[in-house]
């Protein structure tokens, strides 16, 4: 691989409304071009989807030995997807960096979207050196987790998924999705949230929360309703965090070639 693109991956994010991806610096975890963007097909199916990560990839023009980092909205167990909840289901059992990589051909590592987002954040962001415990919420078409204790990534927590004292899953009642399908105000949705953070809060006691997501560019309309007794703070990397955190473990996961 040519020495310039030595500190370079290309992340994706895939999403229940859209699949976003860049090429990354990983000195710096910044974007080098510009990002790109295409909507999520509504049946979401493996090839299809593997199709167009192929076309955002091959919109950068990057060597093929660039490997790519895909963070996916599922757990991803020993490189298997178990189940997943806002795709297609036909996902569920399929090896994805591999389906991946043999439809765009070349070296594909994927993780889970919440973890890669926090992996971003430990390196780059706003868990940078903390020594506690983080959990981090992606909130978007679910609510993703990252449970990161002292600097290390618990993987593939499904917490959005656990049961509110309303009875309610908590990403039915509070995800970026439902706020804006039934036309909550911020103060309505913040409502809602304190319920999500209170209970998570009481469950594992964490130093900090991070928020990320789409939403998380609009955050000083609804952090601030939410009390907790750990600080609440926005993602630092925003939404692209998801993207810098796939990159940066397809790098460091991925042999050199």
């Amino acid at each position: 691989m040519k020495k310039k693109f030595r500190k370079v991956a290309i992340g994706v994010d895939v999403g229940g409304s859209g699949i976003k991806g860049a090429p990354v610096d990983l000195k710096t975890g910044q974007f080098i071009d510009k990002r790109v963007r295409i909507p999520t097909p509504e049946n979401a199916e493996p090839v299809e989807i593997a199709a167009i990560i192929g076309e955002i990839v091959d919109s950068f023009g990057l060597p093929d030995e660039v490997p790519v980092g895909v963070s996916f909205p599922a757990p991803i167990v020993r490189g298997q997807i178990p189940f997943i909840a806002n795709l297609s289901q036909e996902w569920a059992g399929v090896f994805p960096a591999r389906l991946i990589a043999e439809n765009i051909h070349r070296p594909v590592a994927v993780m889970n979207d919440a973890d890669a987002a926090s992996y971003a954040e430990v390196y780059y962001g706003a868990a940078n050196g903390h020594q506690g415990t983080v959990l981090m919420l992606t909130l978007g078409t679910g609510i993703g987790s990252a449970l990161v204790s002292k600097g290390t990534l618990v993987p593939n927590t499904e917490f959005g998924h656990l049961l509110l004292p309303n009875g309610m899953e908590a990403e039915h009642f509070a995800s970026s999705a439902v706020f804006e399908r039934e036309e909550l105000s911020f103060e309505q949705w913040a409502k809602r949230l304190q319920m999500v953070f209170a209970h998570y809060e009481m469950l594992f006691s964490p130093d900090l929360f991070i928020v990320g997501g789409g939403v998380s560019k609009k955050h000083k309309k609804f952090l601030p309703l939410i009390d907790t007794n750990a600080p609440i703070v926005p993602a630092d990397l925003l939404n692209t965090a998801g993207i810098v955190g796939s990159a940066l473990y397809a790098k460091q996961m991925l042999p050199e070639e």
